[in-house]
């Protein structure tokens, strides 16, 4: 009775309620209970006259508050209570009241068995038969106790795969228990789930469960609650949940729904109760399942199940057969059959219309009182035939014999869907992680070790496995991987390796290779083909084979040695049962030497829990903490300890917990964004795949949403954080209107703190915690409350990218910042500059900077990750030449800052010439963008190059140290394989090409390093000298001598190698841009690696006649071994297709 003691009267509805329910102790083992509450006259006088005297008072209190209320109304100050106020009250005096005089009191009572495995229907057998036996006008053939002792002491546990059959009051009860490689147990009965919630509503909130979200389910009735709950988790096959489960909360215990753990809780309902009403404290991630109501209020965002529509397919094709209609039917459910059920019987039990018991009626009885009957009767006497009594029974008994085969065909037909509808749900995760073992990290060489490793050790190689599944699939496999249920399941895989395995993985992994054996000509492509559940038939006959054929049978009950006159039968009243009977077990009972080995055990684990008791604090801990499932981080609250103390206990368990998860998580994203090659390579950013970022950051979110609803009382929206932050805006703005207003004191101007977005949630913003939150919660905690900000910090030095990649068409703020080298050019220039951004998903166009400014703020479509910026200016008035050290764009959103190197000028006659030039982008560091803000504020006076910049002839003519052969041959080689890594990572999870190809150690730059060397002069006659000088003398050679060489038939090749290349730079040339020949040179590298021509270019121009008055003889170029080898390189990477970014070659037409 979860609400305690209930008391009805004679007008009130006693019929017996029937509920079970669960109790999880702390090594995660479960009990069951199963209850039938009843109600028992009340025969104590001083009870009946106490409750008199409660409903007076209560009465009377209900009284002055109509009347104060009525009082106070200025209109009715001349009459108290009006005519409408005394009727209502006389009502609720008639209607809501108890007279001992009057009306009979009655208590509630229940019966209640405990079993260690979930026989529900044959508990709720055994107890109804109890309570007929109790409420019958005849005695029971033998007193309670003997059936109690029969079902406590001789009725054993039913072997894998077999069925049992015992007795109870007046009629035998089956029950049964599948085989080793069958699902295990359950025996609520999925049809009621699926009539009370729906399909399309089950599978929702099922996923709901798989991804562990909060869960509370709504109901008045208990049962309902528990069926629902426990129908769900049994579909979890072969996972396991793993947090806190309460499918019935107590009343005392509703400060349970603070806690900020994913759970699985059900709420008895208030008849009348507006859903409204029921204040949570957090919403966000809370699934609200209105049983009652056909309801389901779902969280915000969250994946859809693999294959849904195929999946509610084939349940609705199972449903159907056993004429259940898939969008649920809360008139089919199991209360509202009951009550039809009763009220037929209360029809056939009356006596009138034609009704009458199945009892032998006496003829005479039943037809005295009719002359016609009575004449008939004495003729019939007078012949010799007599007519005394009829049986009646027979033919009664008969349709009382087909009911209750239809019963059992009911019972029968509940227990097969059960069986195929868990096939099916079963079948879906066989065929999802079919491959899982592949992906099984085992690292540790004994359990000893895995054990103490447990935490730092990656056990599941997730990335691979997400790759390797089909695309429909991945967001929602993506969030499921990460559960505890899930990472549960694995830890069982590794530890079956050292000791005996869990039951559920057995039987899942001998379903996997069943479905190898299947396919072992034809291995399983992983594709979202949706494969139907192919053992439907086959669970269905097992289950009806059991229950057709018993396989054991217990003792029947029998008289006990019992004191007389104790116990003694009273029709309606429940006996006091002789305990001393009922505490021990038989003695001499061969047949069932199995119960009393039971019973030993019994003992011994009595014996264990004292021994236990007896252990010290350190040893008793050790032994805990060996006993619960590894990486439950919180565990099933301990209910039957409802103490401040405990209580306190268990909210410091939830902030403690809390703390873990959030070092954990940010632990993991650390390692995971550092711990990749990327970073090495120098990309500036290490690639995970995007998905499994998402997946990180969501559950960020999610940890972050339950810390801020963590002992909320000031409920003020359905997130709490999102409140918290719209609240932390507005209190900002105010600040910033005070700030900016007259009469504002003192010069101090608030820091922005745009360049970190975690701290923005400090707690310390909103100014009176005590207001918003309880004592306990985690946000009033002030030194775990640091330590989370202090690891929500950390991961400021990373950077992650999902809400570039994931909100594409949104407009973003951008600042971009340019940075001139003023020691050596103007800061200022008279011309007009432009600039113009682009990303990976498109660009900024070309924008006007406004003249004498250095910064400019802009406003588009999002760009994705930037790329490549193109500078440049009109070359007009005095001051034109600009020399740019670096350009810097930062997104005012995610706070991602952009540094575009640069180290060369702009202008006619300096440098190479350019007007225009394409910047290669680097995201900077955290530390560097601290740095970023000050340079934004304030340029500073003298500034150099922060980078090396890109080789050219003035540059080499100075005192910059020049690499020798071997460096840049081994440049050329790093930069190759490069690319080649780059084609050999899994699509998601590469990086830019355009850096590999033109940033700062690409292919570009390591070409230019060969063609640099071995160059004669850096000036002839005081003018400048570039590689692109080269190459059109190279393609006016090839131009001019293109006659000579048409007679001779084996340089066809070589014709069109040459004639291909004068086309590419002649191209370049004409290209409606003002890029200067390094620049042009950059074009043409570009478009060579994308067409595969540069390894017949390289040829071509070491051939050339121009090569040898440009060049020493000692260059790379001139150097046939060196040459050859270079080409070899260049052709590794022509097996890929390169896609170039348009700003590289925007106006270049080939």
């Amino acid at each position: 009775m979860p609400k305690g003691l209930s008391f009805r009267t004679q007008t009130d509805n006693k019929d017996p309620q029937f509920h079970s329910f669960i109790i999880t102790r702390e090594d995660g083992s479960r009990t069951y209970g199963f209850v039938l509450t009843f109600y028992e006259e009340v025969t104590s006088k001083q009870i009946c006259t106490a409750m008199q005297t409660l409903y007076q008072m209560h009465n009377a209190e209900h009284y002055s508050s109509v009347y104060a209320s009525s009082s106070c109304s200025m209109d009715s100050l001349a009459s108290s209570i009006d005519e409408g106020d005394t009727t209502s009250l006389l009502k609720l005096q008639r209607y809501n009241s108890y007279d001992i005089s009057r009306d009979t009191l009655y208590v509630s009572k229940s019966i209640c068995l405990i079993t260690p495995l979930p026989f529900m229907q044959a508990c709720k057998k055994f107890l109804i038969q109890l309570y007929k036996a109790v409420t019958s006008q005849q005695p029971p053939p033998l007193p309670l106790e003997s059936y109690i002792h029969n079902i406590l002491y001789e009725v054993p546990l039913p072997p894998p795969g077999r069925s049992l059959k015992f007795y109870g009051v007046y009629e035998p009860v089956i029950c049964q228990r599948p085989g080793l490689n069958e699902l295990p147990l359950s025996d609520y009965p999925l049809r009621e789930v699926f009539e009370l919630l729906g399909l399309e509503n089950l599978v929702q909130v099922f996923t709901c469960v798989l991804l562990e979200m909060q869960i509370l389910l709504y109901s008045q009735d208990y049962q309902r609650l528990m069926t629902v709950a426990e129908g769900i988790t049994t579909l979890l096959f072969p996972f396991q949940w793993q947090h806190v489960y309460v499918p019935i909360l107590p009343a005392s215990l509703l400060h349970f729904l603070d806690a900020p753990v994913p759970y699985l809780m059900g709420l008895q309902s208030k008849e009348g109760t507006d859903r409204s009403k029921l204040e949570l404290p957090q919403e966000a991630n809370l699934c609200f399942v209105d049983i009652d109501n056909h309801f389901i209020e779902l969280p915000e965002e969250f994946p859809q199940f693999p294959n849904k529509v195929d999946f509610i397919q084939e349940l609705s094709e199972v449903l159907l057969q056993f004429g259940i209609p898939p969008e649920g039917s809360l008139h089919c459910s199991e209360s509202a059959t009951k009550l039809k059920n009763l009220v037929l019987k209360d029809l056939v039990n009356d006596k009138k219309n034609g009704n009458v018991s199945a009892n032998s009626i006496s003829m005479y009885e039943l037809l005295k009182g009719n002359e016609t009957i009575a004449r008939l009767q004495a003729l019939a006497k007078r012949t010799g035939v007599t007519v005394e009594k009829m049986d009646l029974s027979a033919s009664l008994s008969e349709k009382e014999k087909d009911l209750k085969l239809q019963c059992e065909d009911a019972e029968l037909r509940d227990y097969q869907l059960n069986v195929q509808l868990r096939e099916v749900f079963a079948n879906r995760f066989t065929q999802m992680f079919a491959d899982y073992e592949a992906f099984v990290i085992q690292t540790a060489q004994d359990l000893e070790s895995w054990l103490t490793n447990r935490e730092q050790m990656q056990n599941f190689d997730k990335a691979s496995f997400l790759s390797d599944q089909p695309e429909p699939y991945l967001p929602f496999l993506s969030r499921f991987i990460e559960t505890q249920m899930f990472a549960t399941f694995i830890d069982n895989k590794i530890m079956s390796q050292w000791e005996e395995k869990d039951p559920l993985l057995r039987v899942f992994d001998s379903r996997i290779e069943k479905i190898r054996l299947y396919n072992v000509r034809a291995p399983t492509l992983r594709t979202s083909i949706y494969q139907k559940c192919s053992t439907l038939k086959e669970a269905a006959q097992s289950i009806e084979q059991r229950l057709m054929k018993m396989d054991h049978t217990a003792i029947h009950p029998h008289l006990l040695d019992m004191k007389i006159g104790q116990g003694k039968y009273e029709q309606g009243f429940f006996p006091k049962l002789q305990s001393d009977v009922l505490a021990t077990g038989p003695t001499n009972n061969n047949r069932w030497v199995s119960r009393s080995a039971t019973a030993q055990r019994r003992k011994d684990r009595l014996r264990q829990h004292s021994d236990h008791v007896g252990l010290d604090n350190d040893l008793r801990e050790k032994y805990m903490q060996e006993a619960r499932s590894l990486g439950k981080n919180l565990r099933q609250p301990k209910l039957s300890d409802l103490s401040p103390a405990v209580i306190a206990q268990t909210n410091w368990k939830f902030v403690e917990g809390l703390l873990k998860e959030c070092r954990m998580k940010t632990k993991r994203m650390l390692v995971e964004k550092m711990g990749h090659e990327a970073v090495e390579l120098g990309h500036g950013e290490a690639n995970i795949t995007g998905l499994e970022e998402n997946t990180l950051i969501a559950s960020l979110c999610d940890l972050l949403e339950r810390i801020w609803s963590h002992g909320l009382q000031v409920k003020q929206g359905k997130s709490a954080l999102w409140s918290h932050l719209i609240q932390f805006q507005d209190r900002e703005e105010k600040q910033e209107h005070l700030a900016e207003s007259p009469v504002a004191l003192g010069p101090e101007r608030r820091k922005s703190d745009s360049g970190v977005m975690l701290p923005t949630l400090r707690v310390s913003l909103i100014q009176d915690m005590r207001k918003l939150y309880k004592r306990y919660a985690f946000l009033r905690c002030e030194e775990e409350r640091e330590q989370f900000l202090y690891h929500l910090l950390s991961l400021n030095a990373v950077d992650y990218f999902c809400f570039t990649s994931v909100f594409t068409t949104i407009m973003i703020p951008y600042r971009s910042v340019i940075i001139p080298i003023k020691k050596l050019s103007n800061a200022i220039i008279t011309s007009n500059p432009w600039i113009c951004v682009s990303g990976e998903l498109g660009d900024t166009g070309v924008m006007q900077i406004p003249k004498n400014l250095l910064e400019m703020t802009f406003e588009c479509q999002n760009l994705g990750k930037l790329t490549t910026v193109q500078i440049g200016h009109d070359n007009s008035g005095l001051l034109a030449k600009w020399l740019v050290d670096c350009v810097m764009v930062r997104n005012e959103i995610t706070g991602h800052t952009y540094r575009f190197p640069c180290g060369r000028w702009l202008g006619k006659g300096i440098d190479d010439g350019s007007l225009e030039r394409i910047l290669i982008g680097e995201l900077m560091t955290s530390a560097a963008d601290e740095d970023l803000v000050k340079q934004c504020r304030t340029p500073p006076q003298q500034k150099s190059p922060t980078v090396a910049r890109r080789l050219s002839i003035t540059s080499l003519t100075g005192k910059t140290t020049k690499p020798n052969a071997g460096q840049i041959q081994e440049g050329i080689g790093e930069a190759v394989n490069n690319i080649v890594k780059h084609f050999h990572k899994p699509e998601k999870e590469r990086g830019s090409l355009t850096v590999l190809l033109c940033g700062e150690s690409g292919l570009v730059a390591a070409l230019e390093q060969v063609f640099h060397h071995g160059f004669k002069s850096a000036r002839i006659f005081h003018k400048n000298v570039f590689i692109w000088d080269f190459i059109e003398r190279a393609v006016a050679y090839f131009e001019t001598t293109d006659q000579i060489l048409d007679n001779e038939d084996d340089v066809l090749i070589q014709k069109s190698s040459c004639k291909t290349f004068c086309h590419y730079v002649n191209a370049i040339n004409t290209a409606p841009r003002n890029i200067g020949k390094d620049g042009k040179f950059q074009i043409l590298v570009c478009l060579g690696t994308r067409d595969r021509l540069l390894p017949q270019w390289i040829p071509l121009l070491a051939e050339c006649p121009a090569i040898t008055r440009m060049y020493e003889e000692s260059a790379l170029l001139r150097d046939h071994m060196t040459v050859n080898s270079l080409i070899r390189i260049l052709q590794t990477i022509q097996d890929f297709t390169i896609v170039l970014e348009g700003s590289l070659i925007k106006g270049v037409d080939v």
